[in-house]
């Protein structure tokens, strides 16, 4: 099969190294020419993964009309890069032509959209897969055993892209949840944040287990009202990448938490982190799509008062644990019990 992947982040080069050893012919583009002598010259990038090295039977190109006659292609650029990469892809592929989503995050260019709308905006008449799940880049490049979601409109093109991914190491589940795919693999980045707060002002694992717990009840909340299945935030793409994302030192967003906690302010962590933190734009969207929907969102609120309204830490931690009282679920979710007088 033959296979482009756009973008040289580290999921760009993990995908590159995974559909390699599985055997497919890859084209690996990217965006700066920099980048791609740095690959040619060193064999991989060692700032992103560390001992890992590329196939020598791949093709490093800048030059975007590489696309052309790819059976899949694959996206992998930063969010706020996929719109700009599928206007230029457009005169160069064909409807027939099926398209892996791997970034993750919002499209702000275009209100705050999902990212498999914005490429399906672009490219109508192409199936978009999103795959999504616990899936460090480090580790995925290592062989590590890991599973992922690979969620998509049309049942054919996810089986499709599941038979191009999967091996005795790498597996690969389908679902027809693109929204609720796509938002848990945007949203725990915020609950990564806070978790990485939290360990940053030395709370312990109780405050962590808390975060994560109300978090992913948040992100079912959120991703209900905006059309996702509520099983889906249960899966691999919601509960599977909160997890991985708010434990793992490999995660940018957690240890953009952990600088916050300790004191940085928001643009001094990131720079310090030198790296995309894609927590930080989650939180603008979240606030901006839960305005009007009456969404009780404690800990994406608080993120994003922290982020763009210059809240002090300090007082998050006070604010959050001292909310009104109330009960663990909501009503309407508890349809099988009630209380005895």
């Amino acid at each position: 099969m033959k296979i482009t992947i756009l973008g040289s982040g580290g999921w760009g080069l993990a995908n590159t190294v995974l559909l390699n050893k599985n055997g497919h012919d890859i084209t690996l583009w990217c965006f700066l020419e920099s980048e791609a002598e740095l690959l040619k010259a060193e064999g991989g990038n060692e700032k992103l993964l560390p001992g890992v090295k590329l196939p020598e039977n791949i093709n490093i190109t800048t030059d975007i009309s590489c696309v052309k006659g790819a059976d899949l292609i694959v996206v992998a650029v930063p969010s706020f890069g996929v719109a700009s990469t599928a206007r230029n892809i457009k005169p160069f592929i064909t409807k027939e032509q099926k398209l892996v989503l791997l970034s993750k995050g919002f499209d702000k260019e275009n209100g705050y959209c999902l990212l498999a709308d914005t490429l399906q905006r672009e490219l109508p008449e192409n199936n978009i897969v999103v795959v999504t799940g616990p899936s460090h880049a480090e580790e995925v490049s290592r062989g590590v055993p890991t599973a992922v979601v690979a969620a998509s409109k049309s049942k054919k093109a996810a089986e499709f892209v599941q038979n191009i991914y999967m091996n005795n190491w790498f597996r690969v589940y389908t679902s027809p949840d693109v929204v609720g795919a796509e938002l848990g693999g945007a949203m725990k980045n915020i609950m990564a944040l806070a978790v990485g707060i939290s360990d940053g002002m030395g709370f312990g694992d109780n405050t962590k287990a808390m975060l994560m717990t109300r978090g992913i009840m948040e992100m079912a909340r959120f991703g209900v009202a905006m059309g996702g299945n509520p099983e889906t935030f249960s899966g691999l793409s919601g509960t599977g990448d909160l997890i991985v994302t708010c434990v793992s030192d490999h995660s940018r967003n957690r240890r953009m938490g952990l600088l916050l906690g300790k004191g940085y302010k928001p643009q001094e962590a990131i720079e310090k982190v030198g790296a995309v933190c894609e927590g930080f734009f989650a939180a603008e969207a979240v606030h901006h799509l839960a305005k009007d929907k009456n969404l009780d969102l404690p800990i994406s609120d608080y993120m994003y008062k922290l982020l763009y309204e210059g809240m002090e830490v300090k007082d998050i931690a006070v604010e959050l644990l001292s909310r009104q009282r109330k009960g663990e679920f909501s009503e309407s979710w508890n349809k099988h019990l009630s209380w005895e007088e």
